[in-house]
This record gives structure tokens, C-alpha cells and sequence, in this order.
């Protein structure tokens, strides 16, 4: 019983100083799975979006790709990860996370962005081509989508949007040119009343594309980007306000929003900012912020050679990063994070809202929301029988309660 007892203590101990070490730094307990490939090996999980609809409802929506998804039933998309195409499904939770229900929602769309205006729900996506649906049900049904620009071709995945004096305000990413190596996009500021009908491609208005390409090939004197040939860009581009007079980035008069983008320069942590804003005459456009007699363009944002998810919290007056962690290699899926900033420059690491088993068991390319004192996640992850870190086989479920109570 003595050997047994003290054997039981030394594998406690061992666990808590080396395999759990970063089971120290979870500031979420337990995390649920809501959605299962039927199919790991051809089926896959890509990002998932959440949005709180109407009577507190969750909505999340999950984009299925892989080349498997030919056997799914229902339509999926003209253009896709594979040839196959994409399906976003559509899941519903009513008693704040505790139990979910998928709906018959079968979208032939990829790459979804999620937001509640006006009086319904509404999801941009593309299939080559930008499209829109819109949920008059709290995201039980969703419209036959609607083509906002027939061009091609989109890219984005789901990031935040700025909802503000009766607009909503979002980048979606076009290809700068085809054929073309990834990730060769740049952002499109797209801005619409949230009053209007969303889904009459006259009710939005677009800026002109921002071409990344002549930024990057200026920075490399620099050692940024540290990659060869055309593997540099911007994308995944995130939209917040600044809305304390004090902070950088402010602008007084209301029109105008901070781009927080993902990089693909060859760095861990480096990421772009820009601005997007609406000019007198009502046109959109997007620049650079003015800051200290020149202007800013690179700057410091964990997780940034990743896709991140970016969240104002008007409580604390900080703004909250769900981000991947680096353990000093690229593109590391495993450990998914929360850090905070007052000011969208210097970031204060706040936990791990979850970690992976294994290095293809990822948690990352998550989304949250805030609600009341707490954080709700969905993160596109993985089990041990997941492909590869990037190729999911689960989405998974996280709340982060008092999540204020991490500031120190």
C-alpha cells in the first residue's frame, strides 16, 4: 500500500513539473466537442465562426472542406480547398454552450464571416466568387446565396467585424492576380448599413484592392520578409475601432477602423496594421496610420504568422488576441492563447485557452465572443487521428470564465 501511495505521488509529481507544464497557464476547464468528421482521413474541419443571435442563442457556423466532401450530402461549393468544393453547416446552442444541435443549413460556401445586424443574421463567404446569406430564424434556415461581386477570386477566414453608428464594416481579400502562388491576396475595405438588406450587392460598397506585393519587396533590406520569391503577404485581415480618445489610433471623427493582419513574412509575432476608412465623399479606402512622423505598417502581434481573432471589450477598455503560441517553430497549431493590450501595441499574455495532444492535434484558427463576464471560443481543432495540424478533424467548444479577472 506505501510503495503503491508513493509511486501514485512521484507520477503526480513527475506529471505536474513536466508533462502538464503548460496546464499551469489553462485558463479554461474542459473544453466540449461540437462537431466530428465523418471522415478524418478525406473530411476535414476547417474555421469555425460564433455569433450570439437573438435571445442568447449561440450560432456557429463550420466550414467542411477536404477532397472527401463529395459525399456529404447537400450542395457545396464551385471552388474549394479541393475540387470537391466546401459546405458550411450551421449549429445552435440555446442553454449557453452546454448542448448543441446541427440544423438542415447546408451553404454552398467557404471561408465565412459571421455577424448579427439589423434584424438578422447574416454570413459573407465566397465560392470563387464573394457570396452572402442571411438567417431571418436565428440561424435555423439561411437564404440560397447571394453574389455580392461576381469576380473572382476571395480569400479570408473568419475575423472580426466593426459594427458601429449604424454600420458594419469587414475585409474580405481578393487574389491580386492569377494564376498566383499563396498567398498573394490583399484586403477589401466592405462597408454597408446595417438597416439595409444585406444581401442586395447594391446596399455595399467596396474600396479599391490593396496590393501587399511592392510592400513586402521594400522591406526585405530589412530581413522582413525572410522569405524567398513571392511567399510574403498580408491576409486574414481583422477590423476593430479604437474608441478611447487617449489611445493611438483614434479618430475622432468615427470613420475610421484599425486592419490587423496576418503575415506570411518567414517570422513568428510579426503582423501588418493599416487603416481602413471612409473618406468625405463617402468612398472607402485603405492606407497607412500616420504615427511619429511616419507611418505604420509592421508591428508586434502574437501568433501573427497565424490567423488570430481580435475582440474589444468595452468593460475592461482592452482588446482581447485569440491566438496560436509559438514554440519557436513556424505555423504551430498546438497551443491556442489569450493576450491583452490597451492600445493594440503592446500585448500582455493573459493564458492558454487550450493545448493540443499532439502536435497534429491542434487548437487554433479560433473564434470568440464575449458574453457577460466570460469568453466563449470555438476553435478549430484535432484529435490524435487528425491528418495533420492543419487538416482538423473536430471543432471544439472553450469558455473562458471572468476572463477580466486575467488582467495583472
Amino acid at each position: 500500500m506505501k510503495k503503491a501511495l508513493l509511486l501514485t505521488i512521484v507520477a503526480a509529481l513527475c506529471f505536474w513539473s513536466c508533462g502538464s507544464r503548460s496546464s499551469r497557464w489553462l485558463i479554461s476547464h474542459g473544453e466540449k466537442v461540437i462537431a466530428t468528421s465523418p471522415n478524418p482521413d478525406s473530411i476535414f474541419l476547417y474555421t469555425p465562426g460564433i455569433v450570439e443571435g437573438f435571445g442568447g442563442r449561440y450560432v456557429v457556423a463550420v466550414d467542411y472542406g477536404g477532397p472527401g466532401t463529395y459525399a456529404l450530402d447537400g450542395p457545396k461549393s464551385d471552388f474549394g480547398d479541393y475540387k470537391a468544393g466546401n459546405q458550411i453547416r450551421v449549429l445552435l446552442s440555446d442553454d449557453k454552450g452546454r448542448h448543441w444541435r446541427e440544423t438542415s443549413a447546408r451553404i454552398p460556401m467557404m471561408h465565412e464571416i459571421l455577424f448579427k445586424a439589423g434584424n438578422a443574421l447574416y454570413m459573407v463567404g465566397h465560392s470563387g466568387r464573394l457570396l452572402i446569406t442571411r438567417s431571418d430564424d436565428n440561424g435555423e434556415t439561411w437564404c440560397e446565396p447571394v453574389v455580392l461581386c461576381p469576380e473572382p477570386r476571395w480569400h479570408q477566414s473568419c475575423t472580426s467585424v466593426d459594427i458601429y453608428d449604424g454600420k458594419v464594416t469587414l475585409v474580405y481579400e481578393k487574389w491580386v492576380s492569377l494564376p498566383h502562388s499563396w498567398p498573394g491576396v490583399g484586403p477589401v475595405l466592405i462597408q454597408a448599413r446595417v438597416d439595409d438588406d444585406l444581401t442586395v450587392p447594391e446596399n455595399w460598397k467596396f474600396s479599391e484592392l490593396y496590393n501587399p506585393d511592392a510592400d513586402m519587396e521594400a522591406a526585405r533590406p530589412s530581413g522582413i520578409p525572410a522569405v524567398p520569391g513571392d511567399k510574403a503577404g498580408i491576409l486574414e485581415t481583422n477590423v476593430v475601432r479604437v474608441h478611447d480618445p487617449e489611445r493611438p489610433f483614434y479618430d475622432s471623427t468615427g470613420r475610421s477602423v484599425v486592419l490587423m493582419m496576418r503575415t506570411s513574412v518567414g517570422i513568428p509575432d510579426v503582423g501588418v496594421m493599416m487603416r481602413g476608412r471612409e473618406q468625405e465623399d463617402g468612398s472607402l479606402v485603405i492606407d497607412r496610420w500616420p504615427r511619429g512622423g511616419s507611418e505604420v505598417y509592421f508591428t508586434h502581434i502574437p501568433g501573427a504568422d497565424l490567423k488570430f481573432y481580435l475582440c474589444y471589450d468595452e468593460v475592461s477598455g482592452l482588446f482581447w488576441l485569440l491566438h496560436s503560441q509559438s514554440d519557436g517553430r513556424m505555423h504551430m497549431r498546438r497551443r491556442l492563447a489569450l493576450s491583452y493590450s490597451p492600445d493594440l501595441l503592446r500585448w500582455t499574455f493573459a493564458g492558454l485557452v487550450a493545448v493540443g495532444p499532439a502536435d497534429n492535434a491542434a487548437r487554433h484558427y479560433a473564434t470568440m465572443m464575449i458574453d457577460g463576464d466570460d469568453l466563449v471560443v470555438v476553435s478549430r481543432s484535432g484529435t490524435v487521428e487528425a491528418r495533420n495540424a492543419h487538416d482538423g478533424n473536430i471543432v471544439t467548444f472553450h469558455r473562458v470564465k471572468d476572463f477580466r479577472s486575467l488582467v495583472y
